[in-house]
């Protein structure tokens, strides 16, 4: 059965009141080795690896790539 698509907006009503950005992470951790990116959270390994230290505005790039990344 297919994930519902990753959204920021999803995710913000999963985890609740959180400061700043949430993570998109759903612990689904490998890597599509066609793609680059995480199965669970469609990230690559530079935007994992970048997240922790990432700003707000960053963050929310990143989600941007992350909502565009899924399929349809």
């Amino acid at each position: 059965m297919p994930l519902p698509p990753l959204t920021l907006e999803a995710t913000r009503r999963r985890v609740g009141p959180v400061p700043g950005v949430p993570s998109p992470c759903i612990s689904i951790c490998r890597m599509d080795a066609r793609t680059g990116w995480c199965e669970g959270c469609f990230r690559t390994l530079d935007e994992i690896v970048a997240w922790g230290r990432a700003s707000d505005a960053d963050k929310l790039q990143i989600w941007q790539h992350i909502e565009a990344r899924q399929p349809r």
